[in-house]
């Protein structure tokens, strides 16, 4: 393997594995990518939940991107740190999370704050905080494009709840939200079709509440698979997230999004059991375990079998065992990056080789203040 590879770092060894490297050259190729195929920044609202990284928020609000989304209050605050505009949580506020998203409107008065809801006890929610709070809260209709997570099928029940929404004190409709997590199929024009399906109705629903005079000011529409597809239509907000740092699992199935891995797991040979084997500081606290085998791919190794992996370790049989020493360095690109970054407290930012700075995981946690 070639010393001078791109996912070769200086003074390696100084690194403790197993660690979570972020290249900057990479994510700034993907961040511009992005950009590109959206044809405006003001379509973006991307995904925080893959990186949970402010300085990667703050870093897409210098290239101008003004909207995010997220899936925790941690990581709607982080957002709101960073100075952003406007903040989405992506997830029914159920619990104490409606008034700590109204805490969070309180505390960051120059950012505007929203939720989804297909719900009208959500809604009822929602306003109860702002209310109390006197503040106002955005919300999106959560609408169900057919993968049957969240979200309600257009229709009567959905266009009440619009007015509902309309219509309740501390309470501004800002739109709709689909999101497609289902049409992940290899071939483009596969993919194509079964978006077009899949929104048809969403759009008769959009176009009969324009009609009854609702003002849709945004309409969220997919994620990273279908980022391209949704781009082609002007009228609609992208909110890619795996984009930001790419994997293997979406880099194989997706050749059309020419994304690239920009997040690398350091590992290192930590035993050399039998013969053709190779054990890693890699186990399933390391890199997301929820995917079949191999949840990782070693570019040193691509071709190697995995045989088990527990808490601690990860055990690779390949006929090349004999080229690797106890204590030498693999370089893995996970199959998941999303889950995988939130199993590490830190990331290692790599820049021309060298190991600049150490990114705390900021929305790592389920809470920072409120």
């Amino acid at each position: 393997m070639n010393e001078h590879a791109w996912f070769h770092i200086d003074h390696e060894s100084e690194i403790a594995s197993p660690a979570l490297l972020l290249y900057q050259e990479r994510v700034e190729h993907n961040l511009r990518l992005m950009i590109q195929i959206a044809g405006d920044v003001a379509r973006l609202r991307p995904h925080v939940k893959t990186h949970k990284l402010l300085p990667l928020v703050q870093r897409q609000m210098e290239l101008g991107i003004t909207k995010f989304k997220c899936s925790t209050i941690a990581e709607v605050e982080m957002c709101a740190m960073a100075g952003a505009a406007d903040v989405l949580l992506a997830m029914p506020c159920v619990g104490p999370n409606g008034m700590r998203l109204a805490k969070l409107a309180q505390a960051f008065p120059e950012t505007q704050f929203s939720g989804i809801a297909d719900d009208e006890e959500t809604i009822r929610s929602l306003a109860s905080a702002g209310q109390q709070l006197r503040v106002n809260l955005g919300v999106f209709l959560e609408v169900d494009c057919g993968m049957g997570r969240t979200g309600i099928v257009p229709g009567e029940a959905a266009a009440y709840l619009v007015h509902v929404i309309k219509d309740t004190p501390r309470l501004l409709f800002r739109g709709l939200h689909a999101y497609d997590g289902h049409i992940h199929d290899a071939e483009l024009d596969i993919r194509r079709e079964k978006c077009v399906a899949a929104y048809a109705p969403i759009l008769a629903f959009k176009e009969r509440l324009e009609g009854e005079g609702v003002i849709i000011k945004e309409f969220i529409a997919g994620g990273s698979p279908t980022f391209g597809i949704h781009a082609e239509h002007p009228e609609r907000t992208l909110s890619p997230g795996t984009t930001v740092l790419w994997d293997f699992g979406y880099g194989d199935k997706f050749p059309d999004l020419p994304f690239i891995p920009a997040a690398v797991l350091l590992a290192r040979v930590i035993s050399k059991p039998g013969v053709n084997r190779l054990t890693l500081d890699l186990g399933h606290k390391s890199v997301a375990p929820e995917n079949p085998q191999p949840r990782v791919r070693f570019e040193e190794l691509p071709e190697a079998t995995v045989i088990m992996q527990s808490e601690e370790h990860l055990v690779l049989e390949t006929d090349r065992a004999h080229e690797f020493l106890v204590g030498q360095a693999l370089h893995g690109i996970p199959r998941h990056v999303c889950p995988t970054v939130s199993m590490y407290g830190e990331a290692v930012l790599v820049q021309n080789r060298q190991a600049t700075s150490f990114w705390p995981i900021t929305a790592r946690n389920r809470k920072i203040t409120i």
